[in-house]
């Protein structure tokens, strides 16, 4: 290294939406020197995350990441992004982790630290040339975040800064539970006034009706809200959510969004089924259930084939609004693509498929994010039967990261065109 001037470290913006981009760059090296960049989170669970890449300075001393190839690490090539989306546990860590922020109120922080040669382990026994911390946030200033327990519904609503009225989002998640925040709180960023709904227990209400109003309760808070366009509310759904987003749009009699946004999702519920129903459904299909070398669980199977009989999937030539289905061939947690195809034919039959918008992403698999968010390919998951089992959602850490990257640009996009009458106003870090 120089014997002068010391190596520095820039990472700008140093504070940023987690869907925005930011250059790396480090100056002060001497010519032709391997390094090795390195990032580092500590999760609210206490477990570290890591990536890197192995870069050679050029004929100023500087390596650029937006730039400048990676010639190993945990990613390849020119990514400037690479040291979020390529992050895995570090070494030692348990099995089937996933990183998923609770807390959105305060920033993901990243540790971004530059070492001397090609380092491949141990980066915390070593002393890094130079060191930035950075901040990924869901949330943008002004963005205000309100708890909401109403008409019975629990959730978490998001407001973008200003007086409004903004279009509206009733925004679901999968069969995992909880209260899941993180995506509408950057939504709420993007300019949507966003309800992230927390589902009810299995079997703590009573008939399907009852879960089927639970449902409908939610979107009219969002829509009646003083601050929501009423007739501008979309949903956005993934997994489970994916599937009651179709369920709501196709079935409900009151609920007429005005678009809607499915990542991985189906369109298979038996008719007036509960959502424990559903599960015993699913239970009586366990012996398609498959294991792979790992023992790992792949539930794909238990959606094939496709019925053909209605009274076990949602009509959805009965859809009235623009609908998005974004999906990987790697799921291998439900047969997503497949089920998106009979979508279609239904659609077309009906004479609504105008109304559709189809992504497909080879070797992307299920938990599709917003951008930069690394893959979880498998994770620990509870059943509802209780058993904890590592479920394998699919998808290969680099093409999985590009449809993230791509499918959110698109709905993003989607929802403007549906939602806006005009370019989206969205809050700056």
């Amino acid at each position: 290294m120089s014997d002068t001037v010391a190596p520095m470290l820039s990472v700008f913006p140093s504070r940023a939406l987690v869907d925005e981009n930011f250059k790396v760059v480090v100056k002060n090296l001497p010519p032709g020197c391997p390094v090795t960049l390195h990032s580092l989170h500590q999760c609210e669970d206490k477990h570290y995350w890591e990536a890197y890449g192995h870069y050679t300075s050029n004929h100023r001393g500087t390596v650029s990441v937006t730039d400048d190839l990676s010639f190993g690490g945990t990613y390849t090539g020119k990514e400037a992004m690479g040291l979020l989306w390529s992050m895995r546990p570090v070494p030692g860590s348990r099995e089937g982790l996933r990183l998923r922020r609770r807390n959105v109120c305060s920033p993901l922080l990243v540790n971004i630290s530059v070492y001397r040669g090609h380092v491949v382990e141990g980066f915390r026994e070593q002393a890094p040339l130079a060191s930035s911390l950075t901040e990924r946030w869901y949330m943008a200033p002004g963005v205000q975040r309100t708890q909401i327990r109403e008409k019975g519904v629990r959730g978490t609503l998001f407001l973008p800064p200003g007086p409004g009225p903004f279009p509206g989002m009733l925004d679901m998640w999968g069969g995992g539970g909880g209260l899941v925040e993180y995506r509408s709180a950057l939504l709420g960023s993007h300019g949507y006034a966003s309800l992230a709904l927390e589902y009810f227990a299995p079997g703590e209400l009573k008939s399907a009706d009852l879960e089927f109003n639970y449902f409908e309760t939610a979107f009219n808070i969002v829509k009646y809200h003083p601050q929501v366009m009423p007739d501008r509310v979309g949903i956005f759904g993934l997994s489970i959510g994916a599937v009651l987003t179709i369920l709501l749009a196709a079935e409900s009699s009151f609920v007429k969004p005005s678009c809607c946004v499915c990542i991985s999702g189906n369109h298979l519920y038996p008719r007036g089924a509960t959502i424990k129903e559903v599960h015993q459904v699913l239970n009586m299909k366990s012996p398609k259930i498959r294991l792979d070398e790992n023992n790992y669980e792949i539930w794909r199977d238990m959606g094939l084939p496709i019925p053909d009989d209605l009274a076990h999937k949602i009509d959805v030539g009965r859809i009235h609004c623009p609908i998005m289905l974004v999906n990987g061939h790697d799921d291998q947690s439900w047969a997503t693509v497949e089920s998106s195809d009979d979508m279609a034919q239904m659609m077309r039959a009906a004479g609504n498929l105008h109304l559709l918008t189809r992504l497909h992403y080879p070797d992307a698999g299920h938990l599709i994010e917003p951008p930069y968010t690394p893959l979880f390919r498998a994770t620990k998951f509870v059943k509802d039967t209780k058993e904890k089992v590592i479920l394998l959602w699919g998808g290969q850490t680099k093409p999985h990261s590009d449809a993230q990257e791509d499918s959110w640009k698109k709905i993003l996009a989607f929802l403007e065109q549906n939602l806006y009458s005009s370019p989206t106003l969205k809050a700056k870090m």
